[in-house]
């Protein structure tokens, strides 16, 4: 099992537009049958404007394959449409679970 963080590093003022566009995502994600996504937003630290999204897949190819099935969608295409605009920078983790 792993444990797959989007980081996102959002532009000032920009954390709750990004969030609104993942927990679409996310609800789409559960319409298909998977967990939802996790969305955390942070309280303070190094860099303001957080949004961390997790998913939980068996397989790291499961989660490019959900990708791929998501953004086939022209609903989730639209919803998470402009989100770049949003995002100063980000990045991948990807851990798998041990216990």
């Amino acid at each position: 099992m792993y444990v797959i963080r989007e980081v996102l590093h959002c532009k000032p003022g920009k954390v709750r537009p990004m969030v609104e566009r993942f927990k679409a995502l996310s609800d789409a994600v559960e319409e298909i049958g998977q967990p939802p996504l996790r969305l955390l937003t942070d309280v303070g630290g190094e860099q303001f404007w957080t949004l961390v999204v997790e998913a939980k897949v068996e397989r790291v190819d499961d989660f490019f394959s959900l990708e791929e099935q998501l953004f086939s969608n022209e609903a989730i295409r639209e919803s998470m449409a402009g989100y770049h605009d949003l995002v100063d920078r980000g990045y991948r983790e990807i851990y798998r679970i041990e216990s």
